[in-house]
């Protein structure tokens, strides 16, 4: 199927390799741009050019990912002047400081293990229950308001949204002000767009440190501050990093993958069948899912040395871009890739990252999403989209994949 969004760049017919551009959009959102075939053939590493035509690696292998994912030698420190940058509009913040994702260890496993009680097993299972209840009273408002619905805006948004303010102590009435910054840090459309943005929400959070200093709440940020700020073991600065990357991606990841899976789910009826006469299927639907439509398609990396990998050389000083679209489709890694296979062994998908720095919040993200679709497709068993499937807008590549807007009825 085809999709209107925006054009990133409009070189699709390179065929060496080192000439196709990073990033492409998809023509498909479930799909992995057709201008990367080239690099698919070519696993497991590739060259490919930045939008300032700067030549860097591509990872294409599964292996290959998994093994540089883990390997020191490349570093997540985007303060140097080498780290790559995937595009004009992020090149204002690559630069800055960035707490856990711009940071390599020693640094990096303090900050982590300053969060990681917050994101475990046991602490995901206890919120559980909240998650049931802000997805049933979203799909309660939308089932009384009837169709149609922008699904993205309905419940797509607002459940991961609600849920990382409730984790962390952010006020929800303030989410319309976040949710509209983290677009404009994640979709520009200018390098100005994204600074300001950013400056807005570490604005934002210094004067909610501020008040939680003179009167504490009940979540993650309120701990840290009479825990870790107040008692000098945490700077202002590190905390303000710590809320920014933690609000932005634990509501714009998760509220992706729940639109763009019901998409895909709907645009799979035999799959999505399966699934409603199978409930029990549903957490390894989530992984599938995860494999299949790997929304966060370009992490970056710089390597400090000379590595040498799947028959190539990578020299200190290159910028490293590892395209889970393509790693999660490695036919070396999973039989018939491109075929949304609930049976098939998904959990060493690269989704999530892998190594040190694999997302935090995983365990959250699964959650929401096995409650939220789960809970969607049992109350609106007649869900289908409002409008022909090429007529709904979906995200750029040089950005979190996803649904624009999702029209929907039932």
């Amino acid at each position: 199927m085809t999709g209107s969004n925006t054009s990133v760049n409009t070189d699709h017919t390179a065929t060496d390799t080192g000439s196709v551009s990073f990033p492409q959009n998809r023509s498909c959102p479930y799909h992995p741009p057709t201008a990367y075939q080239p690099l698919r053939e070519e696993r497991p590493l590739a060259r490919v050019r930045l939008f300032d035509g700067r030549g860097v690696w591509m990872v294409t292998g599964h292996a290959e990912a998994r093994a540089l994912l883990a390997d020191p030698r490349l570093s997540s420190n985007r303060e140097s002047d080498a780290f790559p940058s995937p595009s004009a509009r992020f090149s204002g913040i690559s630069r800055r400081r960035t707490a856990l994702l711009g940071v390599d260890d020693p640094e990096h496993a303090t900050q982590r293990r300053m969060l990681i009680p917050s994101f475990t097993l046991k602490r995901t299972a206890s919120l559980r229950p909240r998650i049931q209840r802000t997805v049933d009273r979203l799909l309660d408002e939308m089932i009384e308001q009837g169709p149609p619905a922008d699904l993205v805006n309905a419940f797509a948004l607002p459940v991961p949204s609600m849920v990382i303010c409730a984790l962390l102590g952010v006020p929800y009435e303030d989410h319309e002000f976040f949710e509209g910054q983290s677009r404009k840090l994640l979709r520009g459309p200018e390098a100005r767009d994204t600074e300001a943005a950013r400056d807005a929400l570490e604005d934002y959070f210094r004067k909610l440190i501020d008040r939680k200093q003179k009167d504490r709440g009940d979540g993650l940020l309120d701990e840290l501050v009479e825990q870790r700020l107040n008692e000098g073991t945490l700077d202002r600065q590190e905390l303000v990093e710590f809320c920014t990357i933690l609000l932005v991606a634990g509501h714009e990841t998760t509220a992706n993958m729940i639109s763009l899976g019901t998409f895909t789910l709907l645009e799979h009826p035999e799959q999505l069948a399966e699934l409603r006469s199978e409930p029990a299927l549903m957490p390894a639907a989530v992984e599938e899912l995860l494999r299949f439509l790997s929304i966060a398609d370009g992490m970056l990396r710089l390597a400090l040395e000379d590595i040498e990998i799947g028959g190539r050389t990578i020299r200190a000083g290159e910028g490293v871009v590892f395209s889970t679209s393509l790693i999660n489709r490695d036919e070396s890694a999973y039989e018939d890739p491109d075929f949304l296979d609930w049976h098939r062994s998904s959990r060493h998908h690269v989704a999530f990252g892998f190594g040190i720095h694999q997302c935090l919040g995983q365990n959250l993200a699964r959650a929401e999403m096995e409650i939220s679709l789960r809970s969607l497709f049992d109350r609106l068993p007649h869900l289908r989209l409002a409008v022909p499937a090429d007529r709904i807008p979906f995200k750029p590549g040089d950005t979190i994949q996803g649904m624009i807007e999702l029209p929907v009825a039932w």
